[in-house]
């Protein structure tokens, strides 16, 4: 049997080095460090985690603890050593970050069909299949060939990200769909500001901006992506002037032009994310919160992705990716964390699963799998795969991915229980397909 290539050993690349290997299939895993290191990097482990030693909720009914337990489920490497190295943090999973890689490394180290190459690899392998999982530290030469084989335009390196709303949240009672002056197709849904609205959401953002203290990278921010709070520091009416301009618009219930417009676009195929145009942000996501819901028709959002301003490496996935993480000019070439454009520790972890599974799958010559989009996996490989492609931005997992259920639940906590079992029942089935 053929070795399958491992490119990077974060979060992702053990996940399916581990899978891989577990299913008896040879690996070649390569991690540069710490023959090369990055800036943030500070061992040589593998699956070290660079920012928070948190893993976020476990809670049951949470987004963040389904996405855990459909992890369970596909056996995951990373989930098990979290449980081993954990630290208290509430209904979290925090851990002890050195040991946590520690006890990574040790059972990748253990496998004897796991061999562990410590070299920078500058050249995509021709031959075989490949797994990139490189992360969103990708070194600027694997960059470069990514950059080449996706072609320049579907390489970003700047992450700016505004926020997200599930459509279920909406406001619809104020919140209405329209084109401006009625030309072309009613692909906006807006939010109408009156000036006492619009007054008091401007003094919010300005003194949240002010009270935090930012500094800004001027590498970073350019008039494409400027920070809202930015935009709205340059004075009172620049962003009526700018992102929430009302030209064009009329409010259906008096007829009349707004003060000011919020707009939002939608982001996936089923219309159930809907993201704030022109709202980059790098506040804290409590800000956000406070700030999203001063806006008429926004009051109960839920919030399914928050803004976000930070140096990042990702593809273009809905123009690069199947939902299998098949590259769709290369097959035998898969890709999987950060670098597909999810956003998280465990979005990372799963999707470096889903390609060790279908690097097996193909391995075996049958068809490559994609979990039910009724999963939160299966829902996330969608997102990026299908999304609008001229808008495409990180997301982390969230129940607004998820189909709607059949039965309206107004009940929140009993609605995200209803994704929770529908969720587990389908990949349990999904589970079966590969399962040894």
């Amino acid at each position: 049997m053929r070795a399958v290539n491992v490119i990077g050993g974060g979060l992702a690349g053990s996940e399916a080095a581990y899978f891989l290997a577990s299913r008896g299939c040879p690996v070649r895993l390569f991690e540069m460090r710490p023959v090369k290191n990055t800036p943030v990097h500070e061992t040589g482990y593998l699956a070290e985690l660079v920012c928070s030693n948190s893993l976020k909720s476990e809670l049951t009914d949470s987004a963040q603890g389904l996405l855990k337990q459909e992890m369970g489920i596909l056996g995951s490497l990373l989930l098990d050593c979290a449980g081993k190295s954990r630290v208290p943090a509430g209904s979290a999973l925090a851990v002890d970050r050195r040991l946590f890689s520690r006890l990574v490394t040790g059972r990748i180290e253990s496998m004897k069909n796991i061999e562990i190459i410590r070299e920078e690899v500058t050249r995509i392998p021709e031959e075989g299949i490949s797994i990139i999982a490189t992360g969103p530290l990708s070194s600027d030469a694997m960059a470069q060939e990514l950059q080449q084989l996706s072609g320049k335009e579907n390489l970003f390196f700047y992450d700016a990200i505004a926020p997200s709303v599930s459509f279920e949240s909406i406001d619809l009672d104020i919140v209405f769909k329209a084109s401006r002056y009625g030309k072309g197709s009613d692909d906006y849904y807006n939010c109408p500001m009156n000036q006492e609205e619009y007054e008091r959401f401007y003094h919010h953002l300005i003194q949240a901006d002010t009270f935090q203290g930012h500094s800004v990278d001027d590498q970073m921010v350019f008039e494409g992506c400027m920070p809202v709070e930015v935009m709205a520091g340059r004075g009172f009416d620049t962003l009526r002037f700018g992102p929430l301009r009302p030209v064009g618009l009329k409010d259906p219930r008096n007829g009349k032009q707004p003060y000011a417009v919020v707009q939002l676009r939608q982001e996936d195929q089923e219309a159930r994310v809907f993201g704030l145009v022109g709202f980059q942000t790098r506040l804290k996501r409590s800000e956000q919160q406070k700030l999203i819901r001063l806006i008429p028709g926004l009051e109960r959002a839920e919030i399914v992705r928050y803004g976000a301003m930070h140096r990042n490496t990702y593809i273009n996935s809905p123009q690069l990716l199947h939902p299998t993480l098949q590259f769709k000019s290369r097959p035998h070439l898969l890709l999987a964390g950060q670098i597909t454009g999810v956003e998280g520790y465990m979005e990372s972890a799963a999707t470096g699963l889903i390609a060790g599974i279908n690097a097996w799958q193909i391995l075996k010559g049958q068809e490559a799998l994609v979990p039910s989009p009724y999963t939160l996996i299966g829902s996330l490989l969608q997102f990026i795969s299908n999304s609008e492609s001229k808008n495409f931005q990180p997301i982390n997992a969230n129940f607004g991915l998820l189909p709607p259920l059949k039965e309206k639940i107004k009940d929140k906590k009993a609605r995200y229980r209803a994704y929770v079992g529908r969720s587990l029942e389908e990949m349990k089935k999904f589970s079966e397909l590969f399962m040894p």
